[in-house]
């Protein structure tokens, strides 16, 4: 029996794969150094990753 491959996890959509970057504020620190903040993927929460989502299916009356 030959083994499977496994799937590759799902990217996400909105980051692309890239779900935390670094932007500059533009100020400087005193040592001259920018000030930069770490952002997330609001997405994905910085996982780069999505799960397939659950379907309900509505049956009866």
């Amino acid at each position: 029996m030959m083994p499977q491959p496994t799937p590759a996890p799902r990217l996400c959509g909105a980051c692309d794969g890239f779900p935390v970057v670094a932007v500059t504020t533009g100020t400087r620190h005193r040592d001259g150094s920018r000030v930069t903040r770490r952002l997330s993927c609001p997405a994905c929460q910085g996982t780069s990753h999505t799960t397939p989502t659950c379907r309900r299916a509505v049956t009866g009356a």
